[in-house]
Parts: structure tokens; sequence; C-alpha cells
């Protein structure tokens, strides 16, 4: 191994650092490192004159390893590798100390924050003494996506992706596209027509050349990595035939089973046995219920096979599997809404007349089970509704926070209710949060309406024994308890991830934030991106959000598939495992534990890796009993020296 020559480099990072970190004692103590041949201070490193300084030295001082301390390597590693590269350096022989993270932020004591940084300075120069040259690999990219979720962000994806000239399919576990837009009535502050709007991109989604829908399927196993992908897609058995089927409705027309509608109308409607969601439906295609059909129940009926004048029928139709190999996934699998059940004092379930913001849509659409007319379960219209902000939102006891979309849908629903009923609206609310365009205006506008705001939690709904609804809320600006009888309560409930949004993330090996959504690469420069190349979040599955910057956040992950499938080809990071072929037994412990299946035996029964697949995550190496796997850029020599670095005392305990 050749006598390293080492450069160490030390971020003052405006004052994020250094304002904690005595920047110029950690330099000191670097300089008298073995193989530290320089050790400067800078104060933004990551900026072109920082990056120049390392490049000159490189050139006028022979340095063969590169030491930069300053923030998160997760941000500025290739950063910092491509401008190595740039004077000859091979870019894997710079290591990062993040001495901002994990020194200058973690403790307010300047001492132990200088103390740790020395420490972090020290192991990674250690280390870098032993870091060896490695190349990346090119491989080819299968050019065509995969987006999961057929609502707004699906669908805009998919048409994005596909305009670009690239193959999609789009997997919608619902019968039909459309997702959570298709349910509601108007969107705020314009107040179009909700399906108007979105029904055009449904048909486009259904009829492009480059798109094909798979709708009432669900994504089951994701295998390979970014370029080349392969996943497994279920396309459950609608027991109608796709092709045979025209659309003609009269198969849901005969059906004599009528079932509650807890999907499409919220518990609200009904619907029949045999059934599409609703009338705009994409693909135009009914679905056979198989947990209430009575052919499926009891073995008769068959009223629906009988009427159809194509024969579409099929009710020995299967499931079928798909495996499809895609180089892109977009994830636009949106929200679910919380259960205001969860909060006994709403009295959510006790009265028929306590809605959630969800099913007051389909009661107030034209589409809905009574036609757009706004009456209570008695069937009279209300004179008083009261409309409760914040039900699970910004609280402790649900969700601490902020669905951001809650404060214009109560605003749409109390300017609804007074331009069809007139009755009085009562809004309680914390603080309004009107943060879009064209937002405060409304918000203007339903004052002027007449509607009654009330600055307070609405702190309980009480149900009375004449079937009225009584609601005590704090006014905060009379600082008193005020308490209002009213014929119908909203509950303007959070947006939360979808249940299954644990087994979708294990899936596709992303992380999830604290309030379980998918969680970003970067909350700030990388919002559609993800931990795992290749792999990107559109819409509401990431957080909460309104439909345009849903529509402009699914644009953003379909920009950067398109710029993916145009390079052409990918670079795989050498970072990989690496078997010792002569210490490996065969015992396969690590191809069990292998998350990625990126580890087979090779026909002399010894462990084998496909550096395609694998992700360089180390779990095989630190499962291998006999230490015949190596994590390439992270060996055992490399970690060792770090760890003894680290372990050395700098400037006093910490």
């Amino acid at each position: 191994m050749e006598e390293p020559r080492i450069g160490v480099y030390v971020c003052e990072c405006g004052i994020n650092i250094s304002a904690m970190v005595d920047v110029q004692a950690v330099a000191e103590l670097a300089r008298r490192l073995p193989g530290v041949v320089v050790a400067r201070v800078y104060k933004y490193m990551c900026a072109k004159p920082g990056q120049q300084m390392i490049q000159e030295d490189i050139r006028t001082l022979g340095l063969n390893r590169v030491v930069v301390a300053s923030c998160s390597p997760r941000m500025h590693e290739p950063t910092f590798q491509q401008a190595v590269a740039e004077v000859g350096l091979n870019p894997y022989y710079l290591q990062m100390a993040n001495i901002r993270e994990h020194a200058s932020w973690s403790t307010e004591d300047r001492q132990r924050a200088t103390a740790k940084a020395g420490r972090l300075v020290r192991g990674a120069v250690f280390r870098a003494a032993y870091q060896a040259p490695l190349e990346p690999r090119r491989a080819p990219i299968t050019k065509t996506a995969l987006v999961v979720g057929g609502g707004v962000a699906g669908i805009q994806a998919a048409l994005s992706i596909a305009e670009a000239g690239y193959p999609v399919y789009l997997v919608e576990r619902e019968p039909s596209i459309g997702g959570r837009m298709a349910q509601l009535d108007k969107t705020f502050p314009t107040l179009d027509c909700s399906l108007c709007i979105l029904g055009p991109k449904m048909v486009d989604a259904g009829r492009h050349p480059k798109i094909r829908l798979l709708t009432y399927s669900e994504l089951e196993e994701v295998s390979g990595c970014v370029g080349n992908f392969r996943v497994r897609v279920r396309k459950r058995a609608r027991s109608v035939d796709e092709q045979k089927c025209n659309g003609c409705g009269l198969c849901q027309e005969k059906c004599p089973t009528k079932v509650l509608d807890t999907a499409y109308e919220a518990g609200l409607g009904q619907r029949k046995a045999i059934y599409r969601p609703f009338a705009q439906a994409i693909p135009n295609i009914p679905v056979i219920d198989r947990q209430h059909c009575q052919f499926f129940t009891k073995g008769r009926c068959r009223v629906c096979e009988k009427v159809c004048p194509t024969g579409a029928i099929d009710f020995a139709q299967q499931d079928q599997i798909l495996e499809l190999e895609v180089g892109a996934i977009v994830i636009a699998t949106g929200y679910a809404l919380w259960d205001p059940a969860g909060l006994a004092q709403y009295s959510y379930g006790l009265s028929p007349n306590i809605l959630t913001g969800l099913q007051f849509e389909r009661l107030v659409s034209a589409s809905g089970p009574t036609g757009g007319q706004i009456l209570t379960f008695e069937g009279r219209p209300p004179e008083r509704i009261a409309i409760l902000h914040c039900v699970g939102s910004r609280d402790v006891n649900a969700k601490p926070y902020c669905s951001r979309i809650c404060c214009m849908y109560a605003l749409k629903h109390a300017h609804q209710v007074r331009e069809k009923t007139g009755a009085q609206v009562y809004q309680f609310y914390m603080d309004m949060r009107a943060f879009g365009k064209g937002y405060e205006e409304f918000y203007q506008r339903v004052q002027e309406e007449g509607v009654v705001f009330v600055r307070g939690r609405g702190a309980e709904v009480d149900v009375l024994p004449d079937g009225k609804l009584r609601v005590r809320a704090e006014d905060a600006n009379l600082g008193r308890l005020v308490c209002v009888d009213v014929d119908m309560v909203i509950l303007a409930s959070a947006m939360e991830p979808q249940p299954d949004t644990d087994r979708l993330a294990a899936l596709c090996r992303i992380g999830r934030s604290p309030d379980g959504w998918l969680a970003e690469a970067h909350p700030k420069l990388r919002p559609s991106e993800t931990a795992t190349a290749g792999i990107f979040l559109a819409g509401c599955c990431q957080g909460p959000r309104d439909i345009p910057d849903t529509v402009s956040h699914a644009d953003a992950a379909a920009m950067h598939v398109v710029r993916l499938f145009n390079q052409g080809e990918i670079t795989i990071s050498p970072t990989v495992a690496q078997v010792q072929v002569e210490k490996c037994v065969g015992c396969g412990e690590c191809i069990l534990v292998c998350a990625y299946s990126a580890i087979q035996r090779n026909q002399h029964g010894k462990a084998e890796v496909n550096p395609a697949l694998c992700q360089g995550c180390g779990t095989c190496a630190a499962a291998c009993p006999s230490q015949a796997i190596q994590s390439l850029h992270f060996t055992d020599q490399q970690l060792v020296a770090q760890i003894d670095g680290l372990l050395e005392e700098v400037f006093g305990t910490l």
C-alpha cells in the first residue's frame, strides 16, 4: 500500500459548526496525525472556492487521500467525490467526518463538541489510510416505469412519463382509477366540479397507448435495483372478462343484492354486488364483490350472467400474478382519513348526523346518495350546522401534525351549506391556515356569507334525547365556554398514512417519518426521491398536501424517472459485498439475511454476490460466521482503524 499523503479540510459551515466547535483546534489536531500533509479551515468547504482549494492541494502537494470534516455525507459526499475525481484522484479515497450533526448540533457544550469533532476527524484520518480505489460499473436501464396508486398523483405521474415516450404500468387496488379526488364534490378555492377536472385526466390515462392500467391489482413483491427492478403484481379476479365487457351496466341494474358502500359512498349509500364504483369509472368495467354475491355465498342467482349481452361474466376467473420488469417506481398511494371514533368526546358513530368531511362530500355531491341535497338522517334540511376543525390533527392524543387541507375543506363545506340551504353554520377552529393561492380570499368570502367563526377547538359533542347535537367549546376571543345546539356536525378529520404503508415501505425498502408517512431522501432538496435509488414519491403518501401541490409533486417524481431513462444506463456503486471464496463454507447464512436477494450459491456451493442487486448494507458481512464476506469501502481493516481513532483521547475526556 502506498504511503498515505492525507489532506484534512475542516468546514465552518457559516456558524453551524464554528459556533460550537473550535475548528482551528480541530485542524491543529489533524496536522499532528500520521500521514497528514496539510489541514485547512474554510468557511464553506462545499462552495466552489473550497472545492478548488482541495483540488489545488491534490495537484501541488501530491495528496492521495482527502478527509473533509463538515456536515452529513448524505448531502455532500457526491459533491466532494466529484471534486477530487476532476483532478485524477479516485473518489473512494475521500472520507468525510460529520462534525455538524454529530458534534456541533448534538450538544450545547463547546468543549465537548470540539472534543467529539476531534475524535471524528481522527477516526476519519485513520480510516482513510486504508481506503482503496474502487471503480463503479455501468448497466443498461429497463425503460419502463411502474406507478403504484391511481389517484390524481398517480395519474399525473403516469401521464407525464408516458408523454415523454416511456411505457408505464399504473397499478391501482380499487376497481377504478380516480382515488380520493373522485369522491369530492367541488375543489377549493375555485369550486370546480372535482370529477369535471379529474375526469379528462382519467380518460387520458385510460386510453394512452403508453399506459397499461392494472386496476383491482396490488403490488406484492419488489426486487432488483434502480434501472432493473423486478416486481410482482396480483391482478385480482373481477369475475368479468375485460375483453368482452362493453360497459352497458345491465348486470349492475338487474343484480338483486344491495350492500352498504363503505368505499366510494363512505358508508352513506348502497351499491350492488356487481358494481362500478362510480359512473365515470375508468376502466368502465364492473367487478363482482365475492363476499356479497349470492352465487359465491349461496351457489345461486347468476342473474348478471343471464342478462349480460356479451357473455362477459366469468365466475371461474382467478387472480393473475404478473411478473414485470421496470426501471423506476413511483409510489403514489395517497392517504387515509383518521377515524374520529378514536376520540370519544366527538361522539362519532353515536348519531348518523355526525359526519366526517368525506361523508359530507358524498352527501352534497350530485352523484351522492341524496342527489346533492343536504339532509339530516331524518330526511329534513338542517337549520344549524357545526363544523369542527382539527379533529385528530394537531392533537397529542391522535396526530400531532397539521393536515394542511382541513381548514380549507371546512370553509368549502360552510360555503356549500350556506349556498344550498341557508342554514346557520358555526365553525370552531384554533387558527385558520389558508396558505395557498386564492385561499385567504376564499376565507374572506366565506366570512362575508354569514358563517359564524368561533376561535376555539370544539371540545365535546353530546347527542341529546331529541336527536339534536350539542357542541361545547371554548371561545378563546371571549375567554369563556360556549354551547351550541345544532342539527348536524361535520368533523374535519385528519389525514393519515394508508393502513398498509408499513408493508409498502418494507417491500420497496424505503423509510418512514416518525408520523408514519413515507420518508423522502431530503426534506428540502430531494422531496420526491427516497433513500432507495430509482424509487420516487408523488403526492400525499409523503405527507399531507392539497391538489395543486400533489400534482406538482407528481410531475417532479415523473421528471426524475424521465431523466433516469434519458441517461440510457445507470452507474452501479462499487461499495458492494465481496466473498472471499477460500473462507466460505457454504452455510447459507448470508443468503437468509440478505434483504435484496443479492446472494446465491454457485456451482461449487459457495456464496456468490450479484453486484447489480447488492446495496452494500453489510448485513451479510455481519452475519457470516467464517468472516468470508467483506463490504468494499467498509472492510474490517478500515472500520477497525476508524474505531481506533475514535477511541483515542483528544482535547480531554468527553
